[in-house]
């Protein structure tokens, strides 16, 4: 994550400059990071549950390391992730269209973003969560980072239904995508309290594309990933606003006659209101097309060629 802080060694935390006046200096809240990692730990334990319920080697005499007994893998044929089937997945919450419409199994919309088809699949999407998650909790705290994490999963889980009817999807990477779009949005609004702001979104947005770009690759479900990151990116422009430099200013020196500075400024306030609008509108839109049960594919014809279709997909 981004930032502008500076270490203090002496009571190991972190400042952030906001004036020059003396050495008055505005503290930048650190939060102790545990949500990230609970996180992390439930998908882990989830992931052995389902290894649990797929109980392989009651069901087929190809399952690898078998010294695992109930808990081995499915073949590399069936899964090359090192994980359950996907029938397995299917029973305990993968993400099903035909389920969620015909069946008004909604309750999958959010379940699937805690299954993983494997551990290969289960370690490179916690180890990235983990990366960019502490960083964003310590930064502006569990309420909105958890915020962003679910619903940012959920809009993930609207446009991949929207888009793959034929196909199951299971991950948490729509999350992740939402935690990315969540710090491009955040950079923006807080386009001033950065430096080497440029250079910052440069990479930032070479760091989405690539991935956004590997997306296309079997067996990845990219309509997860782009929902994922749109709706992060949305919500950071509402949750993620940091006060100008100036207010913090004043309000740290008081000194009479300052002059009183707005605690955000009229672009912070534009960005606000028409994400909240936006997001509002696309929200509400995707959910009523889904259980309306809606193919946008009908709608644009080129879209498929941004996730590869496949029975069983990774998100």
């Amino acid at each position: 994550m981004l930032s502008t802080a500076e270490e203090d060694p002496e009571v190991g935390g972190t400042e952030r400059r906001v004036g020059n006046r003396g050495d008055e200096t505005t503290p930048d809240v650190r939060w102790t990071s545990w949500l990230i990692p609970v996180v992390v730990v439930a998908n882990v334990v989830i992931f052995i549950s389902v290894m649990y319920v797929n109980d392989c080697p009651h069901k087929s005499d190809r399952c690898l390391a078998k010294f695992l007994g109930r808990f081995s893998f499915e073949s590399f044929k069936k899964n090359p992730l090192l994980g359950p089937s996907s029938s397995t997945l299917e029973k305990m919450g993968a993400l099903a269209w035909g389920k969620i419409v015909n069946k008004r199994q909604g309750w999958r919309l959010l379940t699937c973003m805690w299954l993983h088809a494997g551990v290969i699949h289960l370690l490179t999407n916690m180890f990235c969560v983990a990366f960019i998650g502490f960083r964003l909790e310590q930064q502006f705290g569990f309420v909105r980072v958890g915020t962003i994490y679910l619903v940012s999963g959920f809009c993930g889980s609207i446009l991949s239904c929207l888009f793959l009817q034929n196909a199951i999807s299971v991950g948490a990477s729509s999350a992740l995508f939402g935690l990315l779009g969540a710090m491009l949005s955040e950079l923006l609004i807080n386009w001033t309290t950065y430096d080497n702001k440029g250079v910052a979104l440069i990479m930032l947005l070479v760091i989405v594309g690539v991935n956004l770009g590997l997306g296309t690759l079997p067996p990845v479900d990219n309509f997860a990933h782009i929902g994922g990151f749109l709706g992060g990116f949305l919500l950071g422009f509402l949750l993620l606003i940091h006060p100008q430099f100036e207010w913090e200013e004043n309000r740290v020196s008081l000194m009479p006659g300052s002059i009183v500075k707005p605690k955000y400024n009229t672009c912070q306030f534009v960005l606000c209101i028409a994400a909240s609008i936006v997001f509002v509108v696309g929200f509400v839109t995707g959910l009523v097309l889904l259980f309306r049960g809606d193919n946008l594919n009908r709608y644009c014809k080129w879209c498929h060629k941004l996730s590869y279709s496949v029975k069983s997909q990774q998100s």
